[in-house]
């Protein structure tokens, strides 16, 4: 019978590198806990050590994010009504 794929959520992923970088546990006893394989435990650990350091770059990046995320709706919705004035101007002008 074939397996499929689990696809596991950031959430699930942290929680697991997390209990593996605290290290009151095996990871042995982590992978039958959390039912996944070890050399994945291991890979999360090292993806979430690799990645702590950005964790503390930037000022504000959450407030940047959002502010961007803004702007960007703001930008698209100037596009939007371009256009739509855009082909106006083009129907009339081809009549």
């Amino acid at each position: 019978m074939k397996r499929t794929r689990k696809k596991h959520n950031a959430a699930f992923k942290a929680k697991v590198a997390l209990a593996a970088v605290k290290g009151d546990r095996t990871i042995a006893e982590l992978a039958s806990e959390f039912g996944v394989h070890p050399n994945q435990i291991y890979n999360w650990k090292k993806q979430l050590l690799d990645g702590a350091a950005s964790v503390f770059e930037g000022d504000g990046s959450a407030a940047t994010g959002i502010a961007n995320e803004a702007q960007v709706d703001l930008l698209y919705r100037q596009i939007g009504q371009l256009k739509v004035e855009n082909d106006f101007l083009a129907r009339k002008l081809g009549n």
